[in-house]
């Protein structure tokens, strides 16, 4: 039997084809992942690591959160669960504080492994006129101060939130867009049918298969697999390309 997650080809001979593809086909509204779509890696668990690391929250907290991130590595904690804790962890902080070590944790780690391909493409379809939206499972003001750099405006950000008051980040979660939350989240805000959108793995399956037009982009062996048998044109970033050539890896993420 073959195995499609070493024959997942790219449907496109370049970055400029991939990029020209994706124009031709007038989207008025574009929808994006952002870990693994817009960049390489996962910032929210790097931002966990980064927040771990810069003293952010307590000892007993840290605790907490590795046990959680243990127990869903192994499978015991759903995706939705992790992300959501991942989010009510800064509970009692003051959201302008998590807001500026999310920028600067943006500036620092994240900002390094933009897909250059894809901010030239949100680029070009902001200037069509086409209306963009980010959604991901990563908390708000991770992905709020990421994709500033593509120019989707926080309005326009669906992710991991919880409720604020006074200032203050509370435990209360609000939403948590991954896997068919994240065409509710659409839904919920106004897009029913998107004309296109992006994704790079199987949570984000759902949102690729009610758009009009979908593409996977770095697509984990999960979603290449899927994509192939759903006809989803697949675009591998030309730096990921570069980086599996160097290190034999079939995906980075």
């Amino acid at each position: 039997m073959k195995d499609l997650r070493t024959e997942a080809r790219s449907n496109f001979s370049s970055a400029a084809e991939f990029v020209e593809r994706m124009l031709e086909q007038r989207p008025r509204t574009a929808i994006f992942d952002c870990d693994g779509t817009l960049w390489a890696g996962d910032a929210g668990s790097e931002f966990l690591t980064w927040s771990l690391e810069h003293g952010m929250v307590s000892r007993e907290t840290a605790d907490w959160i590795l046990g959680r991130y243990s127990q869903y590595r192994q499978g015991l904690v759903t995706q939705a669960g992790i992300c959501g804790e991942m989010t009510q962890m800064y509970a009692g902080l003051r959201e302008d504080e998590i807001r500026a070590a999310a920028e600067k944790f943006f500036r620092d780690v994240v900002a390094p492994h933009i897909f250059v391909e894809l901010e030239e493409l949100t680029g070009k379809l902001r200037q069509s006129g086409a209306e963009l939206w980010a959604v991901s499972s990563t908390n708000v003001w991770v992905i709020e101060a990421a994709v500033a750099r593509f120019g989707i405006p926080a309005g326009r950000v669906l992710g991991a939130r919880v409720a604020v008051r006074d200032g203050v980040a509370t435990s209360t979660l609000l939403a948590v867009p991954t896997g068919p939350d994240k065409v509710a989240a659409l839904q919920a805000a106004g897009v029913d049918a998107p004309d296109a959108v992006f994704g790079n793995s199987v949570h984000d399956a759902a949102m690729l298969a009610a758009a009009k037009r979908a593409c996977a982009v770095n697509p984990t062996p999960a979603l290449a697999v899927l994509a192939e048998s759903e006809g989803w044109p697949i675009y591998w970033p030309e730096s990921v390309v570069a980086a599996r050539g160097r290190t034999g890896l079939e995906h980075v993420s």
